[in-house]
């Protein structure tokens, strides 16, 4: 984590985005350019400019809140899905042949 929080690492929205769903405050604070004692002050007056979760005394930053109030957005996603989602279900059986074998869907008639 010492490589996250030092001042000359350059943070990307890719970089940010693999932190995961979450990460530290003082991660996101190195990310703002914060200094560790500010966000803590911040976080504990409740005026740390992304929402924060609190786990026990630990706080906890989501990331997308932390893309957000950077104006990043999170890296497209590059392995697109192979099969078709259930939301496209009916189209795709409409346009894809009928074998005899299935059942026809019921009409809403």
């Amino acid at each position: 984590m010492a490589e996250n929080n030092n001042p000359t690492t350059e943070w990307t929205a890719e970089r940010v985005a693999a932190l995961g769903l979450v990460t530290d405050l003082v991660t996101a604070a190195a990310i703002l350019r914060l200094s560790r004692s500010s966000a803590y002050e911040l976080a504990k007056a409740g005026q740390f400019p992304v929402p924060l979760l609190r786990a026990g005394r630990r706080y906890r930053v989501p990331v997308a809140a932390l893309l957000d109030v950077l104006h990043l957005r999170p890296p497209a996603r590059l392995d697109p899905a192979a099969e078709a989602s259930v939301d496209h279900y009916r189209e795709i059986s409409r346009t894809a042949p009928q074998s005899p074998a299935t059942p026809e869907e019921p009409s809403d008639e």
